[in-house]
């Protein structure tokens, strides 16, 4: 495959792919973008622990000086949350980036290409990108739900960003027929706090159930994602009514401000953080980290049908 001359696999990835063991993939946006430093390399080597801890095997994802790296070394995951000079790649910047030899943080689309390429099943994120609020004058509709619609993964997280549009994110999904599927829960959590009042598609209550899912599709050959949506734990749950009007004000914020397309995301995440006080971060850490758990469960029952 023409492919693989852009990856570099790290070795304890390839030992569990060449063994055909559970393995869970990691974006490197949120190390890069999401979270300040030094934050952002603890909670990336925590969420790699929690993996390994329950049996599978980490593989954050980046890319560096043009080459695609499929799990991280600590040089490169310091270097990946110290440096300034680090894009932010989603599908139409893969090309791009490979052949200027960049150094990029790959977003959920981009992760879920790569993670794809190297046969990886299962995805952890701490939010999705979806359809902003007022996209219906602005088109502003992340490019990770249309990978969702074409990309075998499984994608764990607690929800769509807080600062999108849930409504019309679930009728997106549902229109490209990505299965959308509560953890544990009868609503979409909306990332920082476990209540939207939006009923999900489907509830499951196990890691079983979404392995039962994952396969019964792709053996039926229905292209494309799963979307497994597992709130934020209850004692970090923020007030629904109190985020969005945090929400709300970030927004009008960077409308003000004239902040738009791949800005916008970090800037309204840094300024939430700010009216927030900083509980915001200390919600997105701790529901990354809950994520961990239930992917790395999912990754291995998924597993156990491949060997069956």
């Amino acid at each position: 495959m023409q492919f693989y001359k852009y990856l570099e696999v790290k070795d304890e990835v390839f030992q569990a792919l060449e063994q055909k063991k559970p393995i869970v993939a990691l974006e490197s946006t949120i190390i890069s973008h999401g979270m300040p430093y030094p934050e952002n390399i603890t909670v990336a080597k925590n969420v790699e622990n929690i993996i390994r801890s329950k049996g599978a095997t980490p593989a954050t994802i980046a890319i560096i000086n043009g080459k695609i790296k499929v799990g991280l070394t600590e040089e490169e995951l310091e270097f990946m949350g110290s440096s300034k000079d680090v894009l932010k790649a989603s599908r139409m910047d893969l090309p791009v980036i490979i052949a200027k030899r960049l150094n990029a943080a790959t977003t959920v689309a981009a992760t879920m290409i790569i993670s794809n390429l190297a046969d990886i099943r299962v995805f952890v994120t701490g939010g999705i990108g979806g359809v902003h609020r007022k996209a219906q004058q602005t088109f502003d509709i992340s490019a990770d739900l249309q990978e969702l619609a074409k990309t075998n993964i499984a994608v764990v997280c607690a929800g769509p960003k807080a600062i999108l549009d849930l409504e019309l994110t679930k009728e997106y999904l549902e229109t490209f027929g990505v299965p959308l599927i509560g953890y544990q829960t009868d609503e979409i959590p909306s990332f920082y706090s476990r209540r939207s009042g939006i009923k999900v598609p489907y509830r499951i209550d196990s890691a079983k159930e979404a392995g039962l899912i994952m396969k019964a599709k792709w053996d039926l050959g229905l292209q494309g994602g799963i979307l497994i949506a597992n709130p934020i734990p209850e004692k970090y749950s923020m007030d629904k009514e109190t985020i969005n009007k945090i929400v709300d004000q970030a927004i009008n914020e960077a409308e003000d401000k004239g902040i738009k397309g791949k800005e916008l995301t970090p800037f309204l995440l840094s300024k939430i953080k700010e009216l927030t006080k900083g509980e915001s971060l200390e919600a997105n850490i701790e529901l990354i980290l809950n994520n961990a758990i239930v992917g790395a469960e999912i990754a291995i029952e998924y597993n156990k049908l491949g060997k069956q």
